[in-house]
């Protein structure tokens, strides 16, 4: 049998050695095509940035970077008045921000932040396998995002929000070379000054007072847990209207904030399980009673500087406000407007409304101002005999969340008498509420003490008269308080700095301190009698008339002419004088700039503003220097560089290395003289005689010394009074803002005098009296208070008269505007021993009488 025949052993090494082969040419294969991928997505990725890297923004600008930052306006004593921006910022150095603020936005958006170089590769895997997680299991929530606080650095500041890939490679290139160029904590001082975090606030430092109304410092672990969850989207964590997701955000900040190690475990279980609870900062004025204040800041910054610069130059404004005086001139201009306003009569409710079903939301449609305080806008419930019920809309907070259900006072008819008294001067009998107010009328009401709103409340209307009231500091100009109407809420026209108007008779005093300056004296005389004067061809005869209409007093002093606001007296003075010379007094005074040179104007027929009388007056108060008003001391720069201030004088040698008992530095006041400072001493004694005998009589229960004039123009259309202490100037002016009259008798000794005394009153209460300050030189002498003559032993009525140190009481006198007009025993007695003047020269035009009354020759007092 024969043996098989095996296969020759060099087959299968052919065969072993072609699988071999084959095995080697597909990984050969396969590597050289790995290779040529990965080249070619090298290199389309390579082209790719390079394409992206070719216009990228200079990061180097990062240095330079100056945030918009808002402009802060303060008070004087540093309490925040108001704060302008188009973006609320307020810069916080890295160095100056909690551990605790920061570790909460470390732990939302960049953990591995001090470790990683400007891309967090952990980061980029982690959203990775989120997303590929997500998609598995057919989840369409969005992709977790990877950026770093680097990288959205370099979107904030450099680059766009669009999301493309482009964009993410051109932030990925900026943030590892920030992070070559800046610190750490340059950049994230960066992030956290320029992050947007909702309610146009940029920055955790105006975030931290917008949700909180608290500096940084003062945050707690949830408020700081808070913030740090905004970045993601603030309104997705809206505190009222997302406020489960908001809180379930906050509360995760807050865990990874004790994994961290930011907090212990202890602060973060008690964090947790404390209300979401925000604090909104008010908008607008932070003085509720500052409104007008702070918008003529407001402009004289725009005026100044400019758009960018008030709502993004970061300026630091330091005013010159008095916030307690500031409440004391609004609470009196407002009480002074509604006790005249009541006596016009009740016009009748605000609306009506139908209160059988639920009538808080139709008493909530109707709009009130939001500054009268505490003023409610209320409806009647109910009229019973002896009160009626007044209803409240209920109170709720910014995300219309109840706070307080609804409440109601009563009133009582003795509180609302005065309603009684109908606009048209109908008087109706009121034997109950119900003769007055119905159910469903919709009125004011307001607490006879703002103090206790549990006590008695009264029925209240909107003044339909303005007014404006304003202090200032007479050494300096500085504008202490401005009440510029009623309700800032309202109308924005500021009846202080905005409005002219006649100032009538209060600008008599500088048409007699350019008398006294001049060389007449308080004593000198003048002649009170009708004067006519001839206008020119074809104009009418101007025979300008005393207030009262009472016969002519014949020969009186200067003195008297003030007192008693004598317009014959004036204008026979302005004769005297002559126009030009009171223009130039005018404008010393910065109370006009071009007067035109007519008698009528002497009388105050010219209008101005009420801050420009009262500046005029702090020179007659202060002996005759020369101040410019302002309502800003300093401004400063967001660096804190001074860039303006407002007192100009130059302290020469304030600086010293050590103290040495060398003398202390005088500061120069070097601004001009605008009268004699014995000018000004005489002027402000005859205005002491205004109120202790004169037009402003209702003065002098406030038992202190106190120079003013009041002013009233034609038909009563302006009601003003201007007057000081040594230390404070107060102007006050009442009208309505389209000119119409307020009845005869509604002087300004009537109706401005009371509320200034009510301001002085309640501003001075704790300033014991000082008398006005007596310069050098000036002599007092016992003059008869008819006649200015020296006073003999049987004089009766007499009064120390100021003389300057030339000068002395006449020993007989002459009547100014007479030529050869003497005056003997009888003429001082009452007679009549002057003779009329030759025809003077034809002096110019008079303006007759206009529609608003102006320079009409009647009424000016």
């Amino acid at each position: 049998m024969r043996a098989p025949t095996l296969p020759p052993q060099g087959g299968n090494r052919r065969r072993k050695k072609r699988r071999k082969s084959l095995l080697l040419s597909f990984l050969g294969f396969s590597f050289a095509t790995f290779v040529l991928l990965f080249l070619a997505a090298s290199a389309g990725a390579g082209f790719m940035v390079w394409q992206a890297s070719r216009d990228l923004p200079d990061y180097e600008s990062l240095s330079k970077y100056e945030p918009p930052v808002m402009t802060r306006i303060h008070a004087h004593d540093g309490s925040l008045i108001a704060e302008f921006a188009r973006e609320r910022r307020i810069f916080v150095p890295i160095n100056t921000i909690p551990k605790r603020v920061i570790g909460a936005f470390l732990s939302a958006e960049d953990r591995r932040f001090y470790d990683h170089g400007g891309i967090d590769f952990q980061g980029v895997l982690r959203a990775v396998y989120a997303a590929v997680e997500a998609k598995m299991h057919g989840s369409n929530k969005r992709a977790q995002g990877a950026s770093t606080i680097t990288q959205q650095v370099a979107k904030n500041f450099l680059l766009t929000n669009e999301r493309s890939i482009e964009r993410k490679i051109k932030e990925a290139i900026l943030a590892v070379r920030i992070e070559s160029a800046y610190s750490k904590d340059k950049i994230l001082e960066l992030y956290l000054n320029e992050i947007y975090l909702g309610m146009n606030s940029y920055g955790v430092g105006a975030a931290a007072l917008t949700y909180f109304n608290k500096e940084l410092k003062d945050l707690n672990v949830e408020e700081a847990a808070y913030l740090a969850a905004l970045p993601k989207g603030p309104n997705n964590y809206h505190p009222f209207r997302q406020k489960a997701r908001a809180t379930e955000r906050r509360n995760w900040i807050i865990g990874e904030m004790a994994e961290n190690g930011y907090v212990s475990a202890e602060e973060a279980t008690a964090a947790k399980q404390k209300p979401l609870a925000v604090n909104l900062r008010p908008v607008g004025a932070h003085i509720s009673t500052a409104e007008f204040f702070a918008e003529e800041v407001r402009r004289t910054l725009l005026a100044r500087y400019g758009e960018d610069k008030l709502y993004g130059g970061g300026l630091s404004v330091r005013t010159t406000l008095d916030p307690h005086l500031q409440q004391l001139a609004k609470s009196a201009l407002i009480d002074g407007l509604v006790k005249f306003d009541r006596k016009r009569g009740w016009r009748g409710p605000v609306s009506k409304i139908d209160i059988s079903g639920d009538w808080g939301e139709a008493l909530g449609a109707i709009r009130s101002p939001a500054d009268i305080q505490p003023w409610r806008l209320g409806v009647v419930l109910e009229t019973q005999k002896t009160k009626a019920v007044i209803g409240f809309k209920p109170a709720r907070q910014q995300d219309s969340t109840l706070v307080k259900d609804r409440e109601a006072v009563e009133v009582t008819l003795d509180d609302m008498k005065w309603a009684a008294y109908q606009k048209g001067g109908k008087k109706i009998d009121a034997k109950s509420t119900g003769d007055i107010l119905k159910p469903g009328d919709v009125v004011y009401v307001a607490p006879k003490d703002p103090a206790n709103i549990q006590g008695v409340w009264s029925l209240m209307q909107i003044p339909e008269v303005g007014g404006g009231l304003v202090a200032m500091d007479p050494y300096t100009g500085r504008v202490l308080a401005v009440a510029g109407g009623f309700s800032y809420d309202l109308s924005q026209f500021d009846r202080v700095i905005q409005a002219k108007r006649q100032p009538g008779s209060s600008f008599k005093p500088f048409v007699y301190a350019a008398a006294i300056d001049n060389g007449y004296k308080p004593s000198s005389i003048i002649l009170d009698a009708p004067i006519e004067i001839d206008q020119g061809p074809g104009q009418d005869i101007w025979r300008p008339e005393n207030y009262d209409d009472k016969d002519a007093t014949g020969p009186e002093t200067l003195r008297f002419g003030i007192e008693h606001s004598r317009n014959q007296m004036t204008v026979r003075l302005a004769q005297d004088l002559g126009m030009p010379l009171i223009i130039d007094y005018a404008k010393r005074f910065g109370i006009y700039d071009d007067m035109l040179p007519v008698l009528s104007m002497s009388l105050g027929a010219g209008e101005t503003t009420l801050l420009r009388m009262a500046t005029g007056y702090c020179m007659l108060a202060n002996g005759g220097r020369e101040v410019k008003s302002t309502l800003i001391d300093r401004i400063q720069d967001r660096y804190g560089r001074t860039i303006w201030r407002h007192d100009e004088r130059q302290c020469m040698g304030c600086t010293a290395d050590r103290w040495a008992n060398q003398p202390e530095p005088e500061l120069i006041d070097d601004r001009p003289q605008a009268i004699d400072p014995h000018t000004a001493y005489q002027v402000t004694s005859i205005l002491e005689g205004v109120v202790q005998r004169g037009t402003g009589q209702v003065l002098k229960s406030l038992d202190r010394p106190i120079a003013g004039k009041t002013g009233t123009t034609n038909q009563e259309k302006d009601a003003w009074f201007i007057g000081y202490t040594p230390t404070l100037v107060v102007g006050v002016y009442v009208g309505y803002d389209t000119p119409k009259p307020m009845g005869k008798g509604n002087t300004g000794g009537l109706i401005a005098a009371p509320i200034f005394g009510e301001f002085v009153k309640n501003a001075m209460v704790d300033t014991p009296p000082a008398p006005f300050r007596v310069p050098p030189g000036i002599k007092f002498v016992r003059v008869d208070l008819k006649t200015g003559l020296r006073a003999s032993a049987d004089d009766t009525k007499t009064i120390l008269e100021a003389f300057k140190p030339d000068e002395e009481p006449d020993d007989g006198y002459s009547m100014i505007g007479f030529a050869n007009a003497t005056a003997d025993a009888s003429a001082a007695a009452g007679a009549s021993p002057y003779q009329a003047p030759p025809p003077p020269p034809p002096p110019p035009p008079q303006p007759s009488a206009r529609q608003d009354g102006g320079l009409a020759p009647n009424g000016f007092w």
